[in-house]
């Protein structure tokens, strides 16, 4: 994925015909946040625990949804075919930026998978559930580090990675502008999970921290 955003998805492998690259492209482009918010509901998690060898598929299940959202993503970003469309080239300065820029972007990523649980995000917590024959411990509500200036540091961080590569083309657009759309709009659905989970606690976490751009929530004072 970072090196096919970086590089505009100008090198990828997929070889579909035109015009059924089209539609091929649209359904890699579909598969990831639709499976990614299906497997995050009440009938996506029961077919989760039972993907992995019984009697471990409840243990395993957060590893199975991680590895599914590698799958998902190894796909989309390798098996797109390219337009061949150039936008928009960075040059000379421009290009240290822009990569810096996207440098600093997939490093808040990780610093936001961190703080919000490394082995959770990264799907070890399965594993390390089996190796401890325990059931497993879920992270609690993140509240640190970049949880402490916005309630979705991931999905903006995510956001990030798809718009500050060097090489804009019409496929790099093609998925940055939906992806960026399902990260804006699908964490409210977390939200709702958070707030039956935390009840009061989030709601309080809510009222503070914004939702995305740091600095746009006024604490109100107590009178």
């Amino acid at each position: 994925m970072v090196w096919g955003l970086y590089t505009g998805l100008t090198q990828t492998v997929g070889q579909v015909p035109w015009p059924w690259a089209g539609l091929v492209n649209l359904l890699l482009l579909l598969q990831f946040p639709v499976a990614h918010s299906f497997f995050l509901s009440n009938t996506g998690r029961s077919i989760l625990a039972k993907l992995a060898p019984a009697p471990h598929g409840k243990t395993l299940a957060t590893t199975t949804y991680a590895f599914i959202a590698s799958i998902q993503l190894l796909a989309l970003f390798t098996l797109w075919t390219p337009t061949g469309l150039l936008v928009w080239q960075a040059e000379g300065i421009t290009l240290w930026v822009m990569t810096a820029l996207f440098v600093f972007s997939w490093g808040l990523l990780a610093k936001a998978s961190f703080d919000a649980g490394l082995e959770l995000q990264s799907g070890a917590l399965g594993w390390m559930s089996l190796a401890r024959g325990s059931a497993p411990e879920f992270p609690d509500m993140p509240e640190r580090g970049l949880f402490r200036l916005i309630r979705q540091p991931i999905y903006a961080a995510f956001a990030l990675t798809l718009w500050t590569m060097p090489t804009w083309t019409v496929d790099q657009l093609s998925i940055a502008i939906p992806l960026t759309t399902y990260c804006l709009f699908a964490p409210k659905l977390k939200e709702r999970r958070f707030r039956k989970i935390y009840g009061e606690r989030f709601a309080e976490y809510k009222q503070r921290i914004p939702y995305m751009i740091p600095g746009t929530k006024k604490v109100k004072a107590n009178v």
